[in-house]
């Protein structure tokens, strides 16, 4: 269960419960969760994150995102799927990232994969505008849905890896394919309005099996 009730911040603003503080989750609830991304390589930046996020805290990430981007070129697919195993030995001792080759070889798997749904189908956007859905402000928020479980099934068979449903749902979450914002939510019509003008609310045909 969520709070459905927003909560008063400092600069009287009502928010989600988690998005009070610290600072850094004030700035990433109001700027970026539910925002759908304006880049393929946002769209693959957060896949990325999310999966290097597994067994972590997302304030660990946020902390740490600044030095990922850096390594891996503002997560440009191109960049990282030429990285090899040399550069992931490199990468083994940089402190400022999460140091976990198994996630660290995903994250090169991952960007020839998306440069294959890029090819496919024009853009990111495209390809995972096809899961987003309609829903009400939430009263509770699960750990997953069918349809991330779908995308996840659908990735995987792609050859995708650390995209499990829960970590599909966090992604939907944080791009907007689903608005989790609550009632109440100074932000929630905002990012409403970016994602239906971004991503068709497809209806269950509509979306890739």
């Amino acid at each position: 269960m969520v709070d459905p009730r927003p909560v008063i911040g400092t600069d009287s603003r009502p928010r989600c419960s988690w998005g009070i503080e610290p600072p850094d989750y004030v700035e990433y609830h109001d700027l970026e969760w539910g925002r759908p991304p304006e880049s393929d390589h946002q769209f693959f930046e957060t896949v990325c994150l999310e999966g290097f996020q597994a067994g972590l805290s997302w304030m660990t990430i946020l902390r740490k995102r600044p030095r990922f981007r850096q390594v891996f070129a503002g997560f440009e697919p191109s960049f990282v799927s030429a990285l090899r195993d040399s550069d992931v030995q490199r990468l083994m001792g940089d402190r400022g990232i999460i140091r976990n080759e198994k996630k660290i070889r995903s994250a090169i798997n991952n960007a020839q994969r998306a440069i294959e749904l890029i090819d496919e189908f024009g853009s990111l956007s495209n390809y995972f505008g096809g899961f987003a859905e309609s829903n009400p402000p939430p009263k509770e928020i699960p750990a997953k849905t069918e349809t991330s479980a779908r995308l996840a099934r659908d990735l995987r068979k792609r050859g995708w890896t650390f995209v499990g449903p829960t970590t599909m749902y966090a992604f939907m979450q944080s791009t907007g394919l689903v608005n989790d914002h609550i009632a109440g939510c100074w932000v929630r019509d905002t990012v409403e309005a970016l994602r239906r003008n971004s991503y068709p609310i497809a209806t269950g045909s509509e979306k890739p099996s």
